[in-house]
């Protein structure tokens, strides 16, 4: 497979048409040749009446490139979707989906907050492994955003008009490595303990501040402990506190603050940018990768309340 498009001028250059971006996402989805989802048979013929599917020469059951991924029963053409996973993914500060409408020239708010929304949710690699080695471990709030005016906020740990993130972040040598964020329901030693078994590995150290949430882990889970007292929390915890101002900045900066309803798909979003802001045009066919491992996803299931860690 050529090398990832490092430009919008590279990018146009090798996709073309529908049928070049056919050809990727085909190699993309098989690496090793067409596979039968039904019967794992390899062999298959590519229909010339139905665009880009295969017909199965043992079980003679029909897959289209789309079936089966983010992009299932999708109307739009696979250069719109292309299009929407290099912007989406590309772009240093993300993209929203008025900016998609207006940038693709799409129809209507709704098909591009839809195609922004299936491609969100394919922003977690369902392979990643857990972080590893010393990792800074804290939580933040941020303000509700509301259609007339932001709630008022309670103090401190207070859930309060405030929606509650739990952030984990490798320390590798002198700067970050990867970041895990997550919406939990309030700070207590379940919900945090919850979130740091899931994202992070066994043998690995949690470096936490005093807050009495954090006490007790798992005995798989090394625990390092640093009382803030007198001194700034970013003092304590760097690394986490730099990333969760980064957040908030880009939340208010690019969707211009968040609600309760999808935060964690957001959360997604930023964590899918920050682990390959070293790489971004190879994040390009990261996103469409984990666009085919994606069950399909319909628009009743992304308007649905997502559940809190």
């Amino acid at each position: 497979m050529s090398d990832h498009p490092s430009s919008l001028i590279a990018f146009q250059r090798r996709f073309p048409d529908d049928a070049a971006c056919a050809r990727y996402l085909a190699e993309l989805r098989w690496p090793e040749g067409f596979v039968c989802p039904a019967c794992a048979q390899r062999s298959a013929w590519q229909l010339r009446t139905k665009p880009w599917t295969y017909e199965c020469r043992g079980c003679r059951r029909q897959t289209s490139l789309k079936a089966g991924s983010v992009m299932h029963g999708s109307k739009l053409s696979l250069s719109l979707w292309f299009w929407a996973a290099y912007l989406m993914a590309t772009h240093s500060n993300g993209i929203s989906a008025l900016q998609l409408q207006r940038q693709l020239g799409l129809g209507s708010y709704k098909t591009a907050w839809l195609l922004c929304a299936k491609l969100r949710a394919a922003m977690v690699d369902p392979k990643r492994n857990p972080l590893t080695g010393l990792v800074e471990v804290d939580e933040t709030t941020i303000h509700y955003r509301h259609r007339q005016a932001a709630a008022a906020g309670g103090f401190g740990r207070s859930p309060k008009g405030k929606l509650l993130i739990a952030g984990a972040c490798e320390i590798k040598g002198e700067g970050p490595g990867r970041l895990r964020l997550a919406h939990v329901a309030d700070a207590s030693a379940a919900s945090l303990q919850g979130f740091i078994v899931a994202a992070l590995a066994p043998d690995s150290t949690a470096m936490t501040d005093g807050w009495q949430g954090y006490a007790s882990l798992p005995n798989i889970i090394a625990h390092r402990p640093e009382v803030v007292g007198t001194r700034k929390a970013h003092e304590v915890l760097p690394w986490i506190h730099r990333v969760f101002s980064n957040f908030k900045t880009w939340a208010l900066g690019v969707y211009h603050g968040l609600r309760d309803k999808h935060l964690q798909a957001y959360l997604d979003e930023f964590v899918f940018r920050f682990n390959r802001r070293r790489s971004r045009p190879a994040a390009f066919r990261s996103l469409l990768l984990f666009a085919t491992r994606r069950h399909p996803i319909t628009y009743n299931m992304l308007i649905q309340p997502e559940p809190r860690g």
